[in-house]
């Protein structure tokens, strides 16, 4: 597979006693994003750590630019980010590309 990918790894740093009802906010996100097509995979994890951390990874066909102009402004995006603020504290985002692969097939990288 040729194609550019983009993959979001997201860190969400939850208010307290916010954590359960962000969480099905973003599986709620997660489902409807998965339907778009250029997804290509998602996982969300929970920090055992940081335990008021959730961490989303996602892997989208396109470029950092594509995914700004067509998946940002979508409507459900929209209202997804209108109620940020009154759960997260921090939110980082990390903009990556696929470089290698084992175990799996889901990147564009052929090694």
């Amino acid at each position: 597979m040729n194609a550019k990918q983009i993959i979001l790894a997201i860190r969400f740093k939850v208010k307290p006693g916010k954590k359960e009802e962000f969480r099905n906010l973003l599986f709620t996100l997660a489902d409807k994003m998965s339907k778009e097509a250029n997804f290509v995979n998602s996982i969300i994890h929970d920090d055992l750590e940081q335990p008021d951390d959730i961490l989303i990874y996602e892997i989208w066909n396109g470029t950092q630019r594509s995914w700004l102009e067509e998946e940002f402004p979508k409507p459900y995006r929209k209202d997804y980010e209108n109620v940020l603020s009154e759960m997260l504290e921090d939110r980082i985002v990390s903009w990556l590309v696929p470089t290698g692969e084992w175990g799996s097939r889901i990147t564009s990288v052929s090694r």
